[in-house]
Formats: structure tokens, sequence, C-alpha cells
């Protein structure tokens, strides 16, 4: 016997295919099942549909909503017979509903199914599932997290997507505008190309959801690395082009909330490009690696590498003695900052062309000031991001990913080893450390030269460690021509190498540039060997017992 809901007005699936007969592009939603946990638009959906004479069902607080606002809703336990039980665990899995999504309107034998069972079809599933990732972010527990993991919705969401030939799927509240505008220019029909779409969204996100549940899953059980690993993104902007402008990009989030250039409010300027996404990323987090409790530091990044790092009594003098390190490369850089933009620094960096600023906060004063610069983009955020926090970091080579460790490795004075006869001094350790911190952001083999909390040499990329010393003193003897000094900065300095010396010859490099303490990771068969040159020169040096590529 046809239950009630599919008798009256009710289109059944006969009346579907009388009027349209095979499958044709357009297609009538008359009948739509809502079940949403971000209630954001749905009145407005609802009554918009229901001007037009669309029949909606829904569940549990969707229903309510929609009958508080006036309107007349249909519960599914009424489609399926069967009361929503188990604490809401079981209420749209039922043939009564996913006969009614999976239908093909053209098949016989589906319509003879449907017509025997009393099943009536549904053209539309507006469905958003329950909050697994934000209770996840929350730091809720395990069983708290399991009860937020959706069933019905997923189930649901995939019956649709199948059936688009037929069924439109919405699971983003930023579609509803877009599916109103479609029924309203197709006299309240929706064209195949539109139900594709939909159907595309709808299927990345189950599984950026299925995604969410197995990585989380994956961490709460400890599990280094699972044999399958998902990952899944969110469209944040589409880009102008990628590292080239043959090729096509986007940028996606990933739904954690790491204050960065993807949880950043940008103030003004064009929209950000591929590079200077790449690049403000890698500007912010290397400058977070200094605490704004311990002074102002300034970062400057060109191709992902740093040109010039600083420390100072203020901002402005940070950002200058970044800017003194490499003052040509500087030109359409990145400035990343530690500490919210004041006037007096903002002044100072207009002097020059740059591409992007990003820091915690700006003043209105600094706001103002960048504002007759309208090609230069400012970009803010509640904090620095957290450099000690864990994570992943995916990278794509040909067949398959590269899932590791985020580098959060740290070193402090405690864990330094001194290796040689003469032993660094106060000052020299702060300026090992500040150069150690800096090469952990360098492209490998990277050589950081360090003089007064300031990098005054910066080698990086090198196919050899011995060739990044050269580069990095020469930029230094170079600057210190345009700078009018009588030697270069190099003299007198501190230098970090981001992994082991292989032998005496990169190390005496940079003894010849002037350095006077290093630092390294230590751990080459030849460590002996480049002890004993260190001690001939007289230099100080430790070792870390950690290494630092940047690939």
């Amino acid at each position: 016997m046809p239950c009630a809901i599919c008798t009256g007005t009710s289109p059944s699936l006969t009346d579907a295919k009388r009027t349209f007969g095979p499958m044709t592009d357009l297609h009538p939603v008359r009948r739509a099942l809502l079940s949403v946990s971000d209630k954001t638009g749905l009145i407005e959906l609802g009554k918009a549909l229901a001007e037009r004479g669309v029949e909606l069902l829904s569940t549990g607080g969707t229903a309510r909503a929609l009958r508080d606002a006036g309107l007349a809703v249909k519960d599914v336990s009424e489609l399926t017979g069967f009361p929503e039980m188990m604490d809401g665990r079981v209420k749209t899995l039922h043939p009564m509903v996913h006969g009614g999504l999976l239908a093909l309107r053209d098949n016989d034998t589906h319509v003879a199914a449907m017509e025997e069972h009393g099943i009536g079809a549904i053209d539309l599933l507006v469905v958003n599932l329950y909050p697994f990732e934000a209770t996840v972010a929350k730091g809720a527990g395990y069983d708290e997290c399991i009860e937020n993991i959706d069933i019905g919705g997923p189930a649901m969401i995939r019956a649709a997507s199948k059936n688009h030939s037929f069924v439109n799927v919405v699971v983003d509240v930023q579609d509803y505008d877009a599916l109103l505008a479609e029924l309203a220019a197709n006299d309240g029909q929706t064209s195949y190309a539109f139900r594709q779409r939909l159907a595309q969204t709808a299927y990345a996100r189950t599984a950026a959801y299925d995604a969410a549940v197995s990585n989380w899953m994956a961490d709460a059980l400890d599990l280094e690395a699972p044999r399958r690993r998902a990952f899944a993104g969110e469209m944040k902007q589409t880009l102008r082009y990628g590292e080239n402008s043959h090729q096509t990009a986007a940028f996606y989030t990933d739904g954690t909330d790491r204050p960065g250039v993807a949880t950043a409010v940008q103030h003004q300027g064009k929209e950000l490009s591929y590079n200077n996404i790449n690049d403000t990323d890698a500007a912010f987090e290397l400058v977070a690696e200094f605490d704004p409790t311990n002074g102002a530091a300034c970062a400057i990044i060109k191709h992902a590498n740093p040109c010039g790092v600083a420390t100072g009594t203020t901002l402005l003098d940070a950002y200058k003695a970044a800017f003194d390190c490499d003052r040509t490369s500087a030109f359409g850089g990145i400035v990343a900052l530690n500490q919210p933009l004041d006037a007096a620094t903002a002044q100072e960096i207009t002097g020059i062309f740059t591409e992007v600023v990003i820091a915690p906060g700006a003043s209105d004063e600094a706001r103002a000031i960048f504002a007759a610069k309208k090609n230069l983009r400012l970009l803010t955020t509640d904090a620095l991001p957290d450099v000690s926090a864990g994570g992943k970091t995916v990278r794509q080579v040909a067949g398959g990913l590269l899932v590791q460790d985020k580098d959060n490795g740290f070193v402090g004075m405690d864990d330094l080893k001194v290796v040689t006869k003469k032993a660094p001094s106060e000052d020299q350790m702060r300026d090992l450390l500040f150069a150690w911190k800096v090469a952990k952001h360098v492209k490998s083999n990277a050589i950081v030269y360090v003089k007064g909390g300031a990098t005054v040499g910066v080698g990086a990329g090198q196919m050899s460690r011995i060739d990044s010393a050269l580069i990095a003193a020469k930029k230094a003897e170079r600057m210190a021509e345009a700078l009018g000094l009588p030697q270069p900065l190099t003299i007198g300095s501190a230098v970090a190498s981001d992994a082991f010396f292989p032998f005496p010859d990169g190390l005496m490099e940079a003894a010849e540039a002037g350095a006077t303490c290093v630092i390294q990771p230590g751990g080459s068969m030849r460590d002996d060997e480049v002890i004993a040159a260190a001690d001939e020169v007289g230099l100080a040096m430790v070792f870390t017992g950690m290494r630092h590529f940047r690939h």
C-alpha cells in the first residue's frame, strides 16, 4: 500500500517519466529533503522552495526550525514509517529515502519497483554534516568525537550524487543562492551541467569528511604511518596562475586554524599569487621562531629563502637590520614581523617596493600609511603560529605522496655540545642560536652568518656546502661596499650550517670570511678532522645533534 507521502499532490516516478520520457537535460525540483547541522540560510531556502511549490521533507531540528518559520514540513519518520531511534543514529537509512534518491526516472524496472512499494522521487537533497571537524578542533574527547561522525548524511549525499542525472545535492550553504538562481532561470528546473557540478562538490565533501575522521583516528591511535592516508582541502581562492603564467593554480585550506597566510585578513592590494602565498608562508613561519616577548623580529623573504632576518629593540630597528643584510634581494620581497606593525616601521617599508607584509596585527596609523601603496598587500593575523606544534607536511612526487612530521625540532642552550678547545662566549652563543633558527628555514645546503642578532650573509640551496659558504660571504662583501663599511660584517660573525660539514673545506671558507664560531649538527665520519681544523684556526664550535634539511 502506498504511504501517505506518495499520494495526493506528491510526485510519483510515473509522473516524472510521463512528463519527461527518457532522460533530458532539464528536470524539475518537486520534492526536497533538508537535513542540516548548520542552519545558516535554511529558512530563506525553505521559503523560496515552498513558494515554488516544492514539497519539503526533513528531520529533527531542521524540521522544527522550518515549522517554527511557518512552513509545511513532513517528517522523514512519516515517510519511512519508523521513528528516529538510537539517539538519532537511525533515521534516514531506509529504502523510502534511498530509493527516492537513487531511482532512475527513465528506467522501467526502477519505475515499476517504486510504484510497487509506494516510493516517491526526491529531486533535491540539502545536507551538511555533523560538525566532526569542529568537535575535534575544540579538543573533545574520543567518545564525543565518535558521536559526531555522521552516517546517514554521507550515505544520502553519495546516493544523490550518484544519481545526479536526476537529483540535485547541496552540501554547502554557499550554494543555496546558486540553486535558487538556477531554478529561477529554468522555471523550477535544473540543468544536467548544474547537477554535475553539485555532485562533484558533494563527493569532495564526503571525501574530506572521511579524511578528517581517518586522520583523527590515526592520531588518536598514535599511528605514525597508517597503511592508508587521505588528505583534503577546501577552495579558498582560484589564482591567476601558478609558479609560472602557463600553469593554472588554486589555493585550498586544510581546515586547521594555524595563524598564517591561509587564515590571515588581507586589508589591501590585489589578490595574492601562488608565489606570494608560498613566500608569505615561509616568512611568517620563520619570524615566529622569535618570541615577541623577547623583542621585535623581522624576516624578509625572496623565493622562499630569507634574504635578511634580524631582531631589534623596535620593529623599525629589526627591519632596518634585516634589510641591510641584502638590500638587492629585498626588493619585491615579503616582510614578516613578530609584533603588530607600527607607523614608523610601515613608513620605512614603503621606501622600496614590497609585495606583502604580514604581521600579528597593525595599527590604524600603519594601515593608513600603506593605503597609499595600492599594490602592497597587508595581511594581519590574530597571533603567531606555534613553531613547536606538530602536524604533517605533504609533498607530491610522481606516483605518490611524501608525508612527514612538521620540522618542529628545537635546540636550546642546554642542548649544545662544545666540541672545540675554545668555547663560545655568551654573546656568541646567542648569535649561534639565532643563526640556527634561521638556517632551519633556508633551503639546503644552508650557510647563515649572523652578527649582533642579525643575518649578515645567507647562502641557500647550493649543491655543495662550500658554495653556500662562498656565496653568503660574497653577498656580505657587496653589502659592506654598498653601506660604506670598512669590512664585511662576516668578520667576527657566528655561522650556522643546517647539516654537518662532511669535510673541513666548507668550515675553512667560513673562517676565511671572518666567522669566529660555528654551530652545526655534527655526525660526519670526518667530525674529528673538522674539529681539528676548527681548533687549528681558533674557531669555537658547538654540535646540536640535530639537522634541518629543507629541500
